[in-house]
C-alpha cells in the first residue's frame, strides 16, 4: 500500500490558496492538503507547538509550498527556522510566491529552498505550474526517509 502524501500549503491569501488547491485537483493531485495561513501557525504545526502539540509526529509533508509574504512571520524566517532544525532540515520546500525580486530569490536559496516558483497571473499558466510541481514533487522526486537525518 502506498503511503498517503501530504502537501503543506503555507499561504495567507485565500484566493491564492483556493487557486492552488483548484489547480492541484484539476491536475489529478488528490493528496491531503493542509493549509497554514501565517508564519507562526506554520511553525507551530511544523514543530508541534501550541494547538498542534498533539499532532501525529509521523505526519510529514511530501512537499511544502511556501509563500514569502506572510503575516506575523514571513516565509524567509519560516524557511530559515525549518532548515535550522534536524527534524525538518531535509523537508522539501518550494517557495511559491508572486515576488519577482532577485533578493527574494537569492535569500530563498540561501535559506535552503529546494525550488523557487513565481506564481503566474494567468490561471492557465498557474495551473500548468502547479501541475508540474505536483508531478515532480509528488510523483518523480524521491524524498529523504522520514526518520533519516543527515
Amino acid at each position: 500500500m502506498l503511503e498517503p502524501k501530504l502537501i503543506l500549503l503555507i499561504e495567507d491569501n485565500r484566493q491564492d490558496e483556493l487557486l492552488t488547491i483548484r489547480a492541484l485537483r484539476q491536475n489529478g493531485i488528490q493528496h491531503q492538503i493542509l493549509v497554514c495561513r501565517d508564519g507562526v501557525e506554520a511553525l507551530d504545526w511544523i514543530f508541534r507547538r501550541g494547538s498542534f502539540r498533539d499532532r501525529d509526529r509521523e505526519l510529514v509533508p511530501t512537499v511544502t509550498l511556501l509563500d514569502l509574504k506572510l503575516p506575523r512571520l514571513d516565509g524567509h524566517e519560516v524557511l530559515a527556522k525549518m532548515r535550522a532544525e534536524a527534524t525538518t532540515k531535509n523537508w522539501p520546500v518550494v517557495v511559491l510566491t508572486s515576488s519577482k525580486e532577485e533578493s527574494d530569490v537569492d535569500r530563498s536559496y540561501e535559506n535552503g529552498a529546494n525550488s523557487y516558483v513565481q506564481k503566474p497571473v494567468n490561471f492557465a499558466e498557474f495551473s500548468e505550474a502547479i501541475k508540474n510541481l505536483g508531478i515532480y514533487w509528488l510523483l518523480t522526486n524521491h524524498p529523504p526517509l522520514h526518520g533519516q537525518v543527515t
